[in-house]
């Protein structure tokens, strides 16, 4: 059974005392394939070394993040720009709106988000997409840059039914991990109405921990806890869902 992380940060300094541990761990249980979202231009030089460290593993993204967009936004846009003409990446992530840190950056923040849609166009890349607060100014962002070149991955979905289908009719997948998992999730009440052709699975690690751990460091071996969540409220066995969710991760990512 091969199990696709779509998105964990496993270059996190709280992955610096074990982290190859941790990804071992992971290998161990079937989760073979990790997808790498960026954050900032300090953090490049450590997913690097982990894609050096785990070469068959570890595929990289690109990107800045909506809670980095600060006044030198520009100057961190120009570093992504630099980096994709310098070797191969996987996507543009994670990008997107957050607005539940800070709602003064929202008119950079949506400059940031499609500029970044409209590089991810120019390299034929998917887009990993951060919403955090914020669906209806990322939605509107998606609806002025739908085309038949607009796909990608709606990170860590935690919105509504409807809200779902909005965001499968911009060529998104959904991103499920932890949440799925817990209480007052929500997710879980109707997840399982949509078809599992738009969905991917992933940790978000070391954050968005699933039950049992909620509230602990996530990690990517314990997405096989989002995986049986998952087969639970689809009513189908782990090795299919497994099987399908990888499957669109080789779609988008093309890898």
């Amino acid at each position: 059974m091969i199990i696709t992380d779509t998105h964990t940060h496993l270059y996190s300094e709280a992955f610096d005392d074990d982290r190859n541990e941790r990804i071992q761990s992971a290998l161990n249980l079937g989760v073979s394939r990790f997808f790498i979202p960026a954050i900032d231009s300090t953090y490049t030089e450590s997913m690097l070394q982990l894609e050096k460290d785990f070469p068959e593993h570890v595929f990289l993204m690109m990107g800045l993040h909506p809670t980095h967009v600060k006044e030198n936004y520009e100057e961190e846009l120009r570093h992504v720009e630099y980096m994709l003409g310098q070797r191969q990446f996987y996507a543009i992530g994670e990008i997107g709106i957050d607005l539940y840190w800070d709602k003064s950056t929202l008119e950079i923040q949506k400059k940031a988000f499609k500029h970044q849609i409209q590089l991810a166009k120019k390299y034929k890349l998917p887009i990993v997409i951060h919403c955090r607060e914020s669906f209806d100014e990322i939605f509107e962002v998606l609806e002025g840059e739908k085309d038949d070149s607009l796909f990608g991955i709606f990170h860590c979905f935690t919105g509504t039914l409807e809200q779902a289908h909005r965001a499968i009719s911009y060529n998104m997948k959904l991103g499920i991990g932890g949440v799925v998992t817990f209480k007052n999730g929500k997710i879980d009440q109707f997840i399982n109405q949509i078809d599992l052709k738009h969905i991917v699975l992933e940790t978000d690690a070391p954050y968005l921990a699933p039950v049992p751990y909620r509230g602990k460091r996530n990690e990517s071996a314990y997405i096989v806890n989002v995986l049986d969540k998952l087969s639970l409220l689809y009513n189908r066995s782990a090795e299919e869902i497994a099987a399908i969710t990888t499957q669109n991760s080789i779609d988008i990512f093309k890898v």
